[in-house]
């Protein structure tokens, strides 16, 4: 294995000192270097390979240009890939990189992803959750950058990029009441987390602007919100002696669910019933029929807290 190229090397090479090469690699215009100084190192450095050691340079400038992203159960499920890969793109602009950690939700794992991240002292940390909810901030962080993802935090110096569940429930509902539902019934989840809370306000409102009075029984809490849970649900929704026109559904999986009750119940989709999901599941929406029509709304909220203007 060939040895690691040193600084050094490329000083030697280029006719200049060690000194000379780092304000040259790392672009410090307060040194008194000239263009062609500059380019000539830059190009020796390539033409050696020199890679510059970033932990070295991080110890150095209090900057090690990574960022630590630290997830449930994130990394591994369909739902956060666009979280992920967001990311990423973000860091790749800004010349950072990303150390990913899953935990799977297991404490122990949490805490041993979060000391390796302060051991390579990342510069600020995404902390993301798999289903939007109230956490509280690891200790570890406490000096350190955070943003939550998916997430929020009762601390007001905590910075949280959160769906905007209220909107996003009203503008689903929204989207049955203009093509002519007025019975329009919600399948939840019975865990009352913020996603649940917030989805139902969405709908509530929606029909409240309409004008149409809200009936508890078209609402269904489901202690299941995959499948199975959304269709038990739809089945009693369906077997009401006034069956709603339309169903809108906590998660696209339930959705599916539903799916599957309304043409176990001779329905046809969507003459006979109008089925909307949350989440917008690309493999789950590509396999129905019909499937999403691909429509946005404005469903993301930011709050900055006092800690995000340091990583900059």
């Amino acid at each position: 294995m060939p040895a690691r190229v040193r600084i050094s090397d490329v000083a030697a090479a280029a006719g200049v000192s060690i000194a000379t090469v780092s304000a040259s690699l790392n672009e410090v215009q307060s040194a008194r270097i000239s263009a062609d100084t500059r380019e000539r190192v830059r190009a020796v450095a390539d033409r050696l390979g020199y890679v510059p050691n970033r932990l070295a340079q991080g110890l150095r400038g209090q900057r090690s240009g990574t960022i630590g992203f630290v997830g449930d159960t994130v990394a591994t499920t369909p739902y956060a890939v666009g979280m992920v890969l967001g990311a990423l793109e973000q860091a790749r602009a800004a010349d950072r990189v990303v150390l990913l950690m899953n935990t799977e939700g297991h404490r122990d794992l949490e805490a041993r992803a979060l000391a390796t991240l302060m051991q390579h002292q990342v510069d600020g940390v995404l902390y993301a959750t798999m289903y939007h909810r109230d956490v509280e901030v690891p200790a570890v962080l406490r000096d350190t950058p955070v943003v939550l993802v998916d997430a929020e935090s009762a601390d007001p110096t905590v910075s949280s990029v959160v769906p905007d569940e209220v909107a996003g429930a009203m503008a689903a509902v929204g989207e049955l009441l203009e093509h002519g539902h007025r019975r329009i019934g919600f399948i939840n989840n019975a865990d009352p987390t913020l996603a649940a809370t917030g989805r139902l306000e969405g709908y509530q409102r929606a029909l409240g602007q309409a004008g149409i009075d809200l009936d508890p029984a078209l609402i269904v809490a489901a202690t299941d919100i995959g499948p199975e849970g959304g269709y038990r649900a739809a089945r009693q929704l369906l077997e009401l002696p006034e069956r709603p026109t339309a169903v809108f559904c906590f998660r696209d999986l339930m959705a599916m669910g539903a799916y599957h009750a309304a043409i176990e119940a001779g329905l046809r989709l969507p003459r006979d019933l109008s089925v909307v999901g949350f989440d917008d599941l690309e493999f789950v929406a590509s396999g129905l029929f019909p499937g999403s029509p691909r429509w946005r709304c404005p469903t993301t909220r930011w709050a900055p807290g006092a800690s995000s203007d340091s990583w900059r």
